[in-house]
């Protein structure tokens, strides 16, 4: 299958009509390090958390205990970089367009693939997305102005404090969609039936009562303009465990770059509640 030639002139952004499995491997070969948003409607995005396996029961344990921001859909083996569960052909060293390193609860670098950060007691977490959710509501005809864009969705820190479990707390990451009001409503009925992508939004209105004070600096992503007519909407957002590690500071951790997802062959209609 030849993915290079399927990509848009206009912006370089793969077809969105490309399979997962030939996105994934436009993604292995460098040819794509951009964001996953829009990208193979119908299938499961996810975010990712690697860790050591000292720590990886710990997050485990975080994550249940948060399973708004975090819920997890995928769980390796130690030292596997594969989910076959999610695909056969998954790398999970190679397939997400960036990666993030931590040390010591300190970002030192964001790179195409972590070959060179691969180490044999790592134990991988792929969380929920929900871009997954966002084709439901595109369906529904609610427009989503960052999917229409071409951009990253907005996140941001909140004021909102996850449950701890061991070493691992910290504040919550939310996404934003700015949506008219009658869309707003529409679209916690249609999230609702997702928890495993986040579910139903967490906030809707004042930025400022979780925490936010400025929704034109997103601390990860990128800025949605918020017109007079519309209500800014906050989901829980799988963002959330890079802000624990940086809270929590394991000696070592890697994750994926806000916005850089795994694309998985699970199908979304399978994460619906109902």
């Amino acid at each position: 299958m030849n993915a290079q030639v399927q990509t848009t002139e206009a912006n370089g952004r793969p077809s969105r009509d490309l399979p997962p499995e030939a996105l994934r491997m436009l993604i292995r070969s460098g040819r794509y390090q951009g964001a996953t948003s829009g990208l193979a409607p119908g299938f499961v995005q996810g975010n990712l958390v690697i860790l050591p396996k000292g720590l990886a029961s710990d997050f485990l344990a975080f994550a249940h205990q948060n399973p708004r921001p975090c819920p997890v859909i995928g769980l390796s083996e130690p030292g596997s970089p594969r989910m076959p569960d999610l695909g056969t052909s998954i790398d999970l060293r190679t397939d997400l367009p960036r990666y993030r390193v931590w040390k010591n609860g300190e970002l030192v670098s964001e790179v195409p693939d972590i070959h060179d950060d691969w180490r044999d007691d790592l134990v991988s977490f792929v969380i929920g997305c929900s871009f997954s959710f966002e084709e439901a509501l595109l369906e529904d005809g609610i427009p989503l102005r960052h999917v229409a864009s071409g951009a990253n969705v907005a996140m941001y820190r909140t004021n909102i404090a996850c449950t701890p479990a061991g070493p691992f707390a910290g504040p919550m990451v939310v996404s934003m969609r700015p949506l008219k009001a009658a869309d707003a409503i529409r679209a916690i009925q249609i999230t609702s039936r997702f928890p495993a992508v986040h579910g139903a939004p967490v906030h809707l209105g004042d930025p400022a009562l979780i925490g936010i004070e400025n929704l034109a600096k997103p601390d990860y992503g990128d800025a949605v303009e918020v017109k007079d007519d519309e209500i800014p909407v906050f989901w829980a957002c799988g963002v959330t465990p890079q802000a624990v590690i940086a809270a929590a500071k394991p000696a070592f951790a890697i994750t994926h770059a806000p916005g850089s997802m795994l694309i998985t062959d699970k199908r979304n209609s399978r994460m619906s509640a109902f």
